[in-house]
């Protein structure tokens, strides 16, 4: 048939088969000669896979040294194929499908790591790593620094601006028809539109960015060598701990400045399950409407008397290889896959000498957590905290300290809408000259119907975050002077947040309700204030795209909200959620949650954390672990579930 792209796919896919049967030589002769099929036709892609399998074969035949190469060759050929991708997301959703080739390169260097120590192939391993995670935040962090937009084409800005507006309208719309009485072709059809205008949207951002001078430059930017990793990043008092999952091994790296160790983990389907099991557990509180509130208080008590049990034998899995090594430093956390989901600070203690299944090991317990003589930092990549500290280093600090929301206004029932309802009949000047909604139940409904869109079923209605107001109240009079923003009730609104004043600000703390849009990752956000203070619906919504182009010189942010540090998983780029769109936006370090948090717990802990910040001199860091033990100290509140789900992501400097 002269197909011959068909015939070189064949041809692999025998030698795939021969592989799996433990037939290398037999293997390596049909990868042979599906090569330079693939180069003849100028498909790199079935060229890189191809040299992947003969890298694997070659290993399994004795030749270490010619398996390198070609696999060097395959991942070279990715990358190339990468960068060429049209748009962020293009770019995002191949290095996703490519993943496999990153996971397999990284076992290939350790087996031979472990089969010839003397080669150092952990670091090559390690530096793979690097290069398989993160990497469309560490572009983005890398063209941010640079202010691109300032070299845009003025038109192509304005046809972008034109279309966000449209793909926001079409996403309200979206969560109005899902949540109401609706047909299949409407979804569909609504669907098809918000899909179709985030592909607009986004080639529009690449025709702006090819433009610009110097873009090709900064979209590639290099992800750190150990060697590099350990003298820009690392302080005598750090450990960086990065976990790489493997579908039949994965892997711990453990670097020191001067060091570098490497252990085999069990299989990614292990620890994911028993990750899992770790993460319900801390979040058996978490209130449900399918529970009543006997159901919820056993389940409540179980969870507890199962949970040190069950971390400790997490802990184990992951940390007993380096148990002996960890001291008293501070460890930096690279996760992979489901440990993303996880505060290890909230883990117990690892022994080097503990031994056990880890299912009958409560003669141990209970042991000390992490917490206790570690402070934990959490990071998507060692190379993206690089570019954090770069894109700070040359910025003049803000002039204020801190800008607050807190205690939005969701609904027209709201009693603070109706005081000034009351108000305003007895002296008309005394609110806005605005219509009134027409029904508060309509505004209700619109409410209830956004915030089941947003997949937050367990919580029911938008309810009002009764401790945040007091939360704000108890941090201004930690702040110095009178250099804060207080922005509460109608005023911690998206207008307030959009506004250039709030690139002032050092320190910005949003606490209210975080909404997760799991489909389309760019439409999640932070909920403020949904009426004005005549009770009108407005736009409350600070969706993530916005985040992006906030324009900010804050030194930290903090989102005490529920599950702010969590969002959509993408293989290789991690959790794209709120902290993604804040360090873009200009903040090196941002603290987030990881569950639904309890409103009075969180507004104990921001004492504590901002009386550490603003009184003690404490950085963002130590100010949080303080905050934590603080907590743990009171029998109320020892629980992990109310101290734990709070993590820092960025710079602990």
């Amino acid at each position: 048939l002269n197909d011959r792209r068909g015939e070189a796919i064949t041809l692999m896919s025998i030698g795939v088969v021969w592989a799996a049967l433990g037939e290398p030589q037999k293997a390596y002769g049909y990868f042979s000669q599906s090569l330079p099929l693939h180069r003849a036709i100028a498909n790199p892609e079935g060229e890189a896979e191809t040299l992947l399998n003969l890298a694997l074969a070659k290993y399994a035949l004795g030749d270490a040294n010619e398996s390198r190469k070609m696999l060097d060759q395959s991942l070279r050929l990715t990358e190339s194929i990468r960068v060429k991708a049209f748009g962020q997301e293009l770019r995002s959703s191949y290095f996703a499908a490519v993943q496999r080739r990153y996971e397999l390169g990284i076992d290939l260097l350790m087996r031979m790591h472990q089969d010839n120590r003397t080669n150092a192939q952990d670091s090559a391993a390690l530096e793979l790593s690097e290069r398989a995670r993160a990497r469309s935040l560490l572009e983005l962090l890398t063209e941010g620094g640079a202010d691109i937009r300032q070299f845009a084409n003025p038109a192509l800005l304005a046809q972008k601006h034109l279309l966000q507006q449209r793909l926001n309208a079409r996403a309200e719309a979206q969560t109005r028809l899902l949540n109401g009485k609706h047909t299949e072709a409407q979804a569909v059809s609504l669907a098809k539109e918000v899909t179709d205008l985030t592909a607009q949207m986004q080639e529009a951002e690449m025709r702006i960015r090819t433009t610009i001078p110097h873009y090709a430059a900064l979209a590639q930017p290099q992800p750190l060598t150990v060697a590099e990793i350990q003298k820009q990043l690392l302080e005598d008092d750090t450990l960086l701990l990065e976990f790489a999952l493997g579908e039949k091994r994965s892997y711990l790296w453990l670097v020191s400045p001067t060091s570098l160790t490497s252990y085999q983990l069990p299989p990614r389907a292990e620890i994911e399950t028993a990750a899992r099991k770790v993460y319900d557990l801390l979040t058996a509180r978490q209130p449900q409407t399918d529970r009543t509130a006997q159901q919820q208080s056993v389940q409540t008590t179980n969870a507890e008397a199962e949970y040190p049990v069950q971390a400790a034998a997490l802990s184990q899995m992951l940390l007993a290889p380096v148990a002996a090594q960890l001291g008293k430093k501070r460890l930096v956390i690279v996760a992979s896959g489901m440990l993303e989901y996880l505060p290890f600070a909230a883990l117990p203690a690892p022994s080097s000498e503990r031994k056990g299944d880890g299912k009958n090991q409560t003669d141990a317990l209970p042991l000390p957590l992490l917490l206790a003589t570690h402070e934990v930092i959490h990071l998507p990549s060692a190379s993206v905290l690089a570019e954090l500290r770069r894109e700070i280093t040359s910025r003049q600090p803000a002039a204020k300290t801190i800008a607050i929301f807190a205690d939005p206004v969701f609904a027209a029932s709201d009693p603070r809408v109706g005081a000034i309802s009351k108000a305003s009949k007895s002296n008309p000047s005394a609110v806005p000259a605005v219509q009134m909604a027409k029904t508060n139940d309509k505004v209700e409904a619109e409410l209830a119907r956004a915030v089941r869109s947003f997949d937050l079923s367990a919580r029911g209605d938008l309810a009002r975050v009764p401790f945040s107001r007091e939360e704000a109240e108890s941090i201004l009079t930690f702040a110095p002077g009178n250099s804060g923003l207080k922005a509460v009730s109608f005023d911690a609104s998206r207008a307030t947040a959009l506004g250039a004043d709030l690139g002032q600000y050092r320190v910005i703390h949003f606490a209210t309700h975080g909404l997760l849009n799991s489909e389309h990752p760019e439409l999640s956000g932070l909920v403020l204030s949904l009426v004005d203070a005549a009770g009108n619906s407005q736009n409350g919504f600070l969706r993530l795209h916005e985040i992006y182009n906030l324009k900010l010189n804050a030194d930290l942010v903090v989102l005490s909200a529920c599950q702010t540090g969590l969002g959509k998983q993408i293989k290789g780029e991690g959790l794209v959620g709120l902290t993604r769109g804040f360090m873009y936006a200009g903040a090196p370090r941002v603290v987030a949650s990881l569950w639904q948090v309890n409103d009075l717990a969180t507004a104990e802990l921001m004492k504590h954390f901002y009386r550490g910040l603003f009184k003690e001199g404490l950085r963002p860091a130590a100010a949080l672990r303080a905050a934590q033990l603080e907590m743990m100290k009171q029998k109320r509140w020892a629980s992990p579930y109310f101290w734990g789900a709070f993590i820092l992501q960025g710079e602990w400097r």
